[in-house]
């Protein structure tokens, strides 16, 4: 078990503190290791995403910038595993720490922008790492949609339990990467991992992806 005694404390007050839901929670695979792949609103993401499910296996990763801020570390700490992670440069410990709890069968999150999107901005450029991540361990990937958490602050200076939603998609996998034209893979399904997440969100929160075709793919198929 990963999870910490302060976790079901913070569970607890985000179900009092805030109209918190999780849309196809039943999506989320009871078992065996999990990309779960999000987008990054808000530095509260973390604890509403580990909320969001009964699995005690949940590890974050978490911008390696955030140790310097002592409470929002202890936070994260006393809730359950975190692998701080370098976005500045390639972080190769980092890296072989995930993929060490993927093949043990954990879920890790990831956010694949590498940093918040601020107001309006909406989804910035997905980073490679998560494909990298899921081709190395052939792990199953689960697309998830977070509206609502960058308006927190605003709704409880007005004494109001702001609404959050979390929107859980449909796993799936990455075909296996081809090493013969690798970053074309890498850029492939990058897009495809940010646009499963995009698909998830209402069209202002889309940002850089919120013209990209493959959404609009996504979209048609999940109206058929």
């Amino acid at each position: 078990m990963l999870m910490k005694p302060l976790f079901s404390v913070v569970k607890f007050l985000i179900r009092v503190l805030t109209g918190y839901r999780v849309v196809n929670r039943d999506l989320i695979p009871p078992q065996d290791g999990l990309l779960m792949t999000t987008n990054h609103i808000s530095r509260l993401d973390v604890p509403f995403l580990m909320a969001m499910t009964d699995r005690t296996d949940l590890v974050a990763i978490v911008a390696r910038k955030y140790q310097n801020k002592p409470f929002f570390k202890w936070i994260l700490e006393s809730m359950g595993t975190i692998i701080w992670m370098d976005r500045e440069r390639t972080d190769f410990s980092a890296l072989r720490e995930v993929l060490e709890y993927l093949r043990k069968g954990n879920v890790v999150g990831i956010a694949p922008e590498g940093t918040r999107s601020h107001g309006a901005v909406g989804m910035l450029e997905g980073k490679q790492g998560a494909a990298v991540m899921a081709a190395r361990a052939s792990v199953t990937i689960l697309p998830v949609g977070i509206t609502g958490s960058d308006r927190i602050y605003q709704h409880w200076m007005r004494l109001r339990r702001p609404p959050v939603t979390i929107r859980v998609g449909e796993p799936y996998h990455l075909p296996a990467m081809d090493m013969d034209n690798r970053q074309a893979w890498l850029e492939r399904n990058t897009d495809e991992i940010m646009c499963r997440i995009a698909v998830l969100l209402p069209p202002e929160y889309r940002g850089f992806y919120a013209d990209h075709p493959r959404v609009k793919e996504l979209e048609a198929e999940s109206s058929e």
